[in-house]
């Protein structure tokens, strides 16, 4: 405790008090307060309350008709639908009127929580009602934001430069060398991640690092960042030693989505139930929405060119346009009994498909953004479900139709009966006039369906599981798809298609079998096996193809690496193996004319290519030679220390034995027992005609 002013203790502890002089407060002579309210209590004030405390849940609607008593119930009802469009539970509408009882031009709408108020705001600023009325709408509390803004106005001052860690080292590598990475977890909750050079003959290790994220990782789709997912959000990291580039906060983050530019990130909160999108290079969030808990993961879908983004509604499709994140046009494009849709990968064209309905057939569109126009229709009967397929090239889109078939009695008879199942694959020639449409059928249960990314190929799986066939198919221009080749009998469930083209691997992912399939010949390159293996990833350049066991499974966790000729390079196991990624490249920046005529003139490099790989070889071969001479030495070394300690032991050994030197006593012959042991090494049957 402190003691006043004039306080004395004796020399036994007690205390003697003078309480006759107060102490004196005031300030010195010549004092100046120089001390700011701000500074000395700037916490304290900011909890200081304003107008706008509470009124989080209030927007402004500005700029609405102002119209007398006669007219205000229609007004009344279009703004109130408008607004609750916008998902949000609206609590109270405040109209504001004169004397005459005229609205004066706005009004106040209070929301159930300040995300709905946003969501309003974000939806209908700007929102052009008729004519001559476009709605201006803003949160209550921006008032008090808006009304502190200084009025002089002062540059602002320059920042100093930052050096940005370079994000494409990985492309710089001589030999054009691909990046992988390798997840695993360590411990619950903490999971390494292994980043490798994929060098012949050995890859090499670039990185690890231990507890870099919590689930997994994922690319973006360039191969310019690395996604790891946390509690708190997630994280993308870039450069040659993966610093980390931005953070986004979306607490238990499930899932991610790039735009295919990688201008933009896509973060799912748990079930789906918020959904945030973000600039990936200012980290600032761009929208966000809520969902109704049923929609699935990658609810939005970009544009090749990242300048639209789409999400599936209630008959309807909504397209925003990310330059405002606003709907085209301010309004979403209407399409009754629409179930699903999809972006072309080159061009700004939305393919969907509606389905049936009393009057009217099924059918598929292609649309054109941002004109919204038709410019193909195709009417299809009796559809159960459809998928659609675009061709990596963007220049054919395959639509799989799933058909009953039916029958009625008599004419008269209302009752249908149904016959069974058949397949439809509408193949749509996207670069032909007129977009022409031709038709492939099978009876049997489709497996599987592929494009091949670089070609115009396609493969089937059809028939039973045990026992499929596998058909090939080419789109000519101006022709109908031909049979390539049938492959009949194959034990498979899935396709795999090299990036460039021409290989495939026909896996089946419950057995771990693999079969490795040049489709210039038709010819199987070679088969292989990895039980139990539930991955296929070929790498970005299309010579390797990884298989892996994840840590769903038991035993044999790990990963093999393949040549795209089906040979087994490299077998990892690993202990809680979880993911193998490759690290994917952007598309070239050559022109076709150049990458023809490399293609054309390449014998000219094999000579440069085989002496890089000799040179490899034998530094690889040296440097074994010099590992197996480094462990020979090491072991030479163990031994005669064993062999010196020995020795040194033998005078301790001779007084355990009574002085005996059991070092150089001889086994006695006479003494042994010899018995003869039969084994049954191998039984052939040989059948003599």
């Amino acid at each position: 405790m402190a003691r006043k002013k004039g306080e004395n203790y004796d020399s036994d502890g007690g205390e003697e008090s003078n309480y006759d002089e107060e102490p004196n407060f005031d300030d010195p002579e010549g004092f100046v307060d120089d001390v700011t309210d701000e500074e000395l209590l700037g916490d304290f004030l900011k909890r200081k309350p304003c107008e706008s405390d509470g009124v989080e849940n209030v927007i402004v609607v500005d700029n609405i008709p102002v119209v007398g008593p006669a007219r205000f119930p229609k007004l009344q009802g279009v703004l109130e639908k408008i607004f609750r469009s916008a998902g949000g539970e609206i609590v109270n509408i405040h109209y504001p009127k004169d004397d005459e009882d005229n609205t004066k031009g706005y009004a106040f709408i209070e929301y159930k929580s300040p995300e709905m108020a946003e969501e309003a705001v974000k939806a209908f600023n700007n929102y052009r009602l008729d004519k001559s009325h476009t709605l201006l709408v803003n949160l209550f509390s921006d008032f008090q934001k808006y009304s502190d803004i200084p009025k002089e106005w002062s540059p602002p001052e320059p920042q100093p430069y930052k050096v940005q860690n370079d994000l494409y080292t990985f492309l710089t590598e001589p030999d054009a060398q691909d990046q992988f990475c390798v997840v695993a977890e360590t411990t619950p909750s903490a999971v390494q991640v292994q980043f490798w050079q994929n060098a012949q003959p050995e890859p090499v290790e670039l990185l690890t690092r231990e507890r870099f994220t919590e689930t997994y990782v994922k690319w973006s789709p360039l191969g310019t960042y690395i996604v790891t997912f946390h509690k708190q959000g997630v994280v993308i990291w870039g450069g040659s030693n993966f610093i980390k580039i931005n953070k986004f906060p979306h607490s238990n983050t499930q899932y991610v989505d790039f735009s295919p530019c990688e201008q933009y990130l896509v973060t799912y909160g748990p079930n789906g139930q918020k959904i945030v999108i973000w600039d990936i290079r200012t980290g600032t969030e761009k929208r966000s929405f809520v969902s109704d808990g049923t929609t699935n993961m990658s609810m939005f879908r970009w544009s090749h060119d990242d300048k639209y983004v789409a999400r599936m509604g209630e008959n309807a499709i909504h397209v925003y346009e990310t330059s405002t994140f606003y709907l085209l046009e301010k309004k979403s494009i209407k399409v009754q009994g629409i179930r699903n849709f999809s972006w072309s990968p080159t061009d700004n064209i939305i393919a969907y498909w509606m389905s049936e309905d009393i009057d009217a057939p099924a059918r598929v569109t292609l649309l054109e953004i941002p004109k919204k126009i038709e410019i193909r229709n195709k009417n299809l009967f009796n559809v159960a479900d459809c998928k659609i397929h675009w061709q990596k090239s963007g220049d054919y889109l395959c639509v799989k139709v799933d058909r009953y078939s039916k029958s009625k009695k008599d004419k008269k008879d209302a009752d249908v009966k149904f016959l069974g199942m058949f397949y439809n694959f509408e193949i749509f020639h996207m670069r032909e006039k007129d977009i022409p449409v031709d038709s492939v059928e099978v009876k049997e249960t489709i497996l599987a369906f592929a494009w091949e990314p670089v070609g115009s190929k396609f493969s089937i799986i059809h028939g039973e599981p045990s026992s499929a066939n596998v058909s090939f198919y080419e789109a000519k221009k101006g022709q109908e798809p031909t049979m390539l080749k049938k492959m009949e009998k194959k034990v498979c469930s899935h396709l795999f298609w090299s990036p460039r083209g021409q290989f495939i691997v026909l896996a089946n992912l419950q057995m771990g079998s693999f079969e490795f399939v040049d489709t210039n010949d038709f010819t199987i390159m070679k088969s292989g096996d990895h039980h139990r293996a539930s991955e296929v990833e070929w790498d970005p350049t299309g010579r390797y193809v990884v298989t892996g066991t994840t840590g769903k499974i038991k035993e044999d966790h790990g990963y093999y690496i393949w040549s795209f000729q089906g040979r087994i390079l490299k077998r990892v196991n690993l202990k809680n193996f979880i993911l193998f990624l490759w690290r994917p490249r952007p598309p070239t920046l050559l022109s076709e004319e150049k990458q023809k005529e490399i293609r054309k003139n390449l014998k000219k490099y094999y000579a440069q290519f085989e002496s890089k790989d000799r040179v490899r070889m034998t530094r690889a071969s040296k440097e074994l030679l010099e590992k197996r001479a480094t462990l020979r030495k090491e072991f030479v070394e163990y031994r005669n220390k064993r062999i010196s300690e020995w020795e040194e032991q033998k005078y301790r050994r001779m007084q355990l034995r009574n002085n005996i030197d059991t070092d150089s006593l001889e086994a006695d012959a006479d003494n042994v027992e010899e018995e003869i042991v039969q084994i049954l090494v191998r039984e052939d049957t040989t059948i003599l005609e």
